[in-house]
């Protein structure tokens, strides 16, 4: 069983508040899309700028890591030098005091024989 009540109501009224408050409600979900469509938009020109932004630092970076292997190619060259010319070193000194000494040497006997020579012909 069902009971009908009818009450009077300016159906016309409610209808007008109706359609303007949907209009309103729809004008709103307009504004809200726009404004999300705008987000939307400076979120991918964002997300280009940055994947932009890292190809260039990817790029960058493997520029970065090709010099740092370049030097540390030269650094380990300059540092075989480095020990060549260190063991050259060493062994220019090597000679060089064996030719002081056996300089020196000459040089003394060279003194001996002199000295015998003026002492030869001081006694003439």
């Amino acid at each position: 069983m069902f009971l009908i009540i009818e009450l009077p109501i300016a159906s016309a009224s409610v209808t007008a508040k109706m359609t303007n408050s949907t209009s309103n409600d729809n004008q709103e979900i307009r504004a809200l899309l726009a404004e999300l469509a705008q987000r939307q938009l400076n979120t991918e020109n964002s997300i280009q700028e940055t994947q932009e932004q890292i190809q260039e630092t990817q790029e960058q970076l493997r520029e970065l890591s090709s010099e740092v292997t370049r030097v540390l190619a030269r650094s380990a060259i300059l540092d075989d030098v480095l020990l060549e010319f260190r063991d050259s070193h060493e062994l220019m000194q090597r000679n060089f005091n064996e030719h002081q000494r056996t300089t020196n040497a000459a040089l003394q006997s060279l003194e001996a024989i002199l000295l015998q020579l003026i002492r030869m012909l001081g006694r003439e």
